[in-house]
């Protein structure tokens, strides 16, 4: 749920009953001012589950919905019609998608977590993320970005350990993992100024840490390079997806020649049945008259 600013009212919207999205008005609570269909089909039925929303107050006509599919969908609230408010989805979750936030820096870049891994994405790639974690054997329950360091993100797991990843100094493992209960951990929740963070366990405890300077302190020139590493994976995965489609494109080439080619060996057949159909007919014409000539020759000689 989000509270909304608008010019003369008050506002919020958010997702029910897992169907749709409602936006409502604090004075009128009797029913949604407006409602958005989770309908990726176009067709004006629910077709997707909404499980968690992401709002960002700098962008305020866009917000995004994961839902248990585990499909993203991008979303403008300003759009002319409600089939067109469901601008972009993307697919790359096995399950539900538990966490969903925009990089506070890099807003274009935006963090899942579901099933066994977390997942970075930018919104200029709807195919596949641009970066992600290994799968872990324990399945993650939450995740989000610091507020003061562009490169740090946290995800919780259901085995009770909290890992904290600083992409600026490696991105194949966390950099710490710390066993905060034997519980599972739901939920996560950073300060603003990154100092401390709340861990929600399924037995209903809340435990509270504090992060050391080196996770809650921006580093030397951090921004700029996240900023590389995010450009860098984005280029990549567009050259791999360039890739993909001239590959998808010449698999399809060719299996449109394979059905040709049989056609074409029926058409040759059909012509050499012809053809050996009428060398039969000419010599049989052939021998027709020559017979006729010989009888006309013996009778021309009686």
């Amino acid at each position: 749920m989000y509270f909304l600013n608008f010019k003369n009212r008050n506002g919020m919207f958010h997702d029910i009953n897992g169907r749709q999205v409602l936006w409502w008005d604090i004075r009128k609570m009797a029913e949604p001012t407006e409602t958005l269909i989770l309908d990726i089909t176009k067709k004006g039925k629910p077709t997707l589950g909404g499980i968690s929303l992401e709002y960002e107050p700098t962008m305020p006509t866009k917000f995004m919905v994961g839902t248990e599919q585990g499909i993203v969908l991008s979303c403008n609230r300003k759009a002319k019609s409600p089939s067109e408010r469901i601008v972009a989805n993307y697919s790359g979750h096995y399950g539900p998608v538990y966490a969903l936030q925009r990089n506070p820096f890099f807003p274009k870049n935006f963090l899942t977590v579901g099933d066994w891994t977390a997942r970075i994405w930018s919104e200029d790639l709807r195919e596949s993320s641009i970066m992600w974690t290994k799968f872990h054997k324990s399945y993650l329950t939450d995740g989000c970005w610091s507020p003061v360091r562009p490169a740090v993100f946290f995800t919780s797991r259901m085995d009770g350990c909290l890992d904290v990843w600083d992409y600026m100094f490696k991105q194949n493992d966390p950099t710490l993992s710390l066993q905060v209960c034997d519980d599972a951990l739901n939920c996560l929740r950073i300060q603003d100024s990154g100092s401390l963070m709340a861990c929600g366990s399924h037995s209903g405890n809340v435990t509270l840490l504090e992060l050391s300077d080196s996770l809650s302190q921006q580093q030397r020139n951090e921004k700029a390079s996240v900023n590389q590493i995010f450009e860098r994976e984005t280029k990549r995965e567009k050259i791999l997806e360039s890739r993909y489609r001239e590959l998808k494109l010449k698999e399809r080439a060719k299996s449109q020649q394979g059905e040709e080619k049989p056609a074409a060996d029926e058409d040759e057949e059909d012509a050499d049945e012809l053809i050996d159909e009428a060398e039969k007919n000419f010599w049989f014409t052939v021998e027709q008259e020559k017979i006729g000539i010989e009888k006309k020759e013996k009778d021309a000689e009686q």
